[in-house]
């Protein structure tokens, strides 16, 4: 069975930054869209960013400029590094990672509180 931990999350205030981890096996890391995911209470779970093995991006419209993903394939690791977080950034993040019909992988989550 596959496993993704993700590492990282927290309690912070508005204003504040915090950097996510996902480590993924390596037998399917540098294959893989990797991606961060989060749900917030009594909400549906939404994309945040993905990142492809070759370095691309994508970022929801309402991350843009305060999140970016990363990913080093050395370390088999992605990143989300969370900058001028709001209180409506509180969620559960997911870290996922895929490739089209072969595989679709889900990490347990880590719970991001932003609050005062």
């Amino acid at each position: 069975q596959v496993q993704l931990v993700e590492s990282g999350g927290g309690l912070v205030q508005p204003g504040g930054s915090l950097r996510l981890s996902c480590a993924a096996p390596g037998s399917i890391f540098s294959m893989s869209i990797m991606g961060w995911y989060r749900q917030a209470p009594g909400k549906q779970r939404e994309l945040v960013a993905t990142i492809s093995g070759g370095g691309l991006t994508l970022d929801a419209s309402s991350v843009k400029g305060r999140f970016t993903i990363s990913r080093d394939n050395a370390k088999n690791t992605m990143y989300l590094q969370m900058n001028s977080l709001k209180l409506e950034d509180t969620a559960v993040y997911y870290c996922n990672a895929r490739a089209g019909s072969l595989y679709n992988y889900w990490g347990q989550g880590t719970q991001v509180t932003v609050s005062s």
